[in-house]
């Protein structure tokens, strides 16, 4: 009987030579007689020890990282096909890792476990297991449900789910369409690439199941560019489940339609916007929509519209396998549920952690972080992405909640989180926040387009030292203008990392202003 042996094939995995590693085994076990099996899974989201190499023993599978190609003739000699604890790389059993023991995994349940492109893989993990409950309620019933977990959008928004849900039901029958927004694009996270690389069917459940709850009949996955991996795994995803029965013109005989597309965007920002977005999925320019009309009640095509984000879709499956109430008694407040958080920049441990909101922010750190990379004392972290605040240690005993972040002026949003250690200039990060809104407006409203190239003017001046309080002044009406007179999050979020930069670290600016070489210093 072959053994089994677990390579990684997402990014971050490919990324560290995990192709050359699969192959180097493949010819070790061929050389020496071996028989295995080699199964290309997802990431488990430790990425410190990518690539990480599973064999399956009697004893359950056992976990080496991370290896590189030239570690694999050593691990055979050490007996690793048979779960051998000999090798210095040897990790044990993976689901004993505390950074995944210390879990609450809902969403990412099977990630990293499965071959993400086997149907028979993903339904003995109970896989469709909310689709074939769906499959015997009302529309909604359905929409009930997912009111009742709780649900908000984990995009950025953190709208509720089941009331968008219900909008697009209630609108006359028609077509209708439901629209995954995957352009995934703030700094230091990849939770939806985790989805999509190493549970696809989970996202195409999710999908399937918005659509007979809505009466939507055609499904469109918009993911960005920079994820080809993610792209062709979607694609042999898709086909697969056409091909097994849960998707096309008779779900599983039971006479409802969805069929549903992956459609690559044009690495722009802005359409990780959800007006943006429809006007690219139309084929036109990015550009942000005036609203109303919600995109609920004249979306795509000018149809109404369901536009989830990766993570809110893929939280479905498990609402209506479990019931409502089984996700909701996770997480605090209007909270609930998990979110999966995603450790970036400048830390040991980086990778993915899902817990039930409530914990602080200092918490996840210390858990999970295992400390800065470069070793020296943390400064700063972002959560939130690029529109997102810098957050000081006096705020980092803050619950990882939704409201408990807005009370100090931030954002949880897609769950990514950046970390600085000692050596930042918090006024260059404000700059790039103004620097990263000129790349990425859309350009439609003048208060982005323009306010933010200002920004980065005033802030060249405070940072070298001209007129710093006139010119702080300056800034901060600057901000206030954005905030209030810009169309979407684009304008009226970007000021958010600006201002906290500046209230929160300004012993910075007398440091930019010491190091100043420019020629109107003072």
């Amino acid at each position: 009987m072959s053994i089994k042996v677990y390579v990684p094939r997402d990014t971050t995995t490919l990324s560290l030579g995990g192709n050359h590693i699969a192959a180097a085994i493949v010819a070790e076990a061929e050389s020496r007689g071996e028989d295995i099996q080699l199964i290309r899974n997802g990431s488990r989201g430790v990425f410190w020890l990518e690539p990480m190499v599973e064999v399956e023993t009697d004893q359950g599978r056992v976990a080496y990282g991370p290896v590189e190609a030239r570690d694999v003739t050593g691990l055979f000699d050490t007996g690793f096909l048979t779960g051998s604890e000999s090798h210095k790389l040897s990790l044990g059993k993976p689901e004993e890792l505390p950074y995944l023991k210390k879990q609450q995994r809902l969403t990412f349940a099977r990630a990293g476990i499965i071959d993400p492109v086997s149907i028979d893989d993903y339904k003995a993990l109970d896989g469709f297991k909310g689709l074939a409950r769906s499959l015997q309620l009302t529309g909604q019933e359905i929409v009930d449900a997912v009111k009742v977990s709780g649900l908000r959008g984990r995009g950025g928004a953190a709208f509720p789910t089941g009331i968008k849900w219900q909008t697009v039901h209630d609108c006359p029958p028609d077509q209708k369409y439901i629209v995954c927004n995957a352009d995934e694009g703030d700094s230091g996270t990849f939770a939806d690439r985790m989805v999509m690389e190493a549970d696809p069917f989970m996202l195409i459940e999710g999908m399937t199941i918005a659509g007979l709850a809505v009466g939507a009949t055609q499904g469109y996955i918009y993911l960005r560019s920079e994820y080809p991996v993610a792209f062709d795994i979607l694609k042999e995803a898709i086909a697969n489940a056409y091909a097994a029965g849960y998707l096309g013109d008779d779900l599983l005989g039971c006479g409802k339609k969805f069929d549903l597309e992956v459609r690559l965007g044009a690495a722009a920002y802005i359409c990780g916007e959800e007006t943006s977005l429809l006007e690219s999925l139309e084929g036109k320019r990015g550009l942000v929509r005036f609203k109303p009309p919600l995109p609920a009640i004249e979306g795509l095509f000018g149809k109404p519209t369901i536009v989830n984000n990766v993570l809110s879709l893929a939280a479905v499956p498990y609402i209506m396998a479990e019931g409502g109430q089984a996700y909701a008694n996770y997480g605090m407040g209007r909270s609930r549920g998990t979110l999966p958080f995603q450790l970036a920049g400048n830390v040991q441990q980086g990778g993915l952690i899902e817990l039930a909101f409530g914990p602080t922010l200092r918490q996840l750190i210390d858990d999970f972080g295992g400390g800065t990379a470069s070793g020296r004392p943390m400064k700063a972290i972002q959560v939130g992405g690029p529109l997102g605040a810098y957050l000081p240690e006096s705020q980092w005993d803050t619950p990882l909640d939704y409201e408990a972040f807005a009370a100090i002026e931030a954002v949880l949003g897609h769950g990514g989180i950046v970390i600085f250690d000692d050596t930042v200039d918090m006024t260059e990060q404000a700059r790039f926040s103004m620097e990263f809104c000129i790349e990425e407006s859309c350009g439609k409203c003048t208060p982005c387009r323009i306010g933010s190239t200002r920004g980065v003017e005033v802030i060249d001046k405070i940072r070298s030292g001209v007129n710093v309080g006139a010119n702080l002044t300056l800034l901060e009406d600057l901000c206030d203008t954005m905030i209030h007179g810009s169309l979407c999050a684009m304008g009226g979020m970007t000021p958010f990392p600006v201002q906290s930069a500046f209230k929160h670290f300004p012993e910075d600016i007398d440091n930019a202003i010491a190091n100043s070489t420019s020629a109107e210093v003072h």
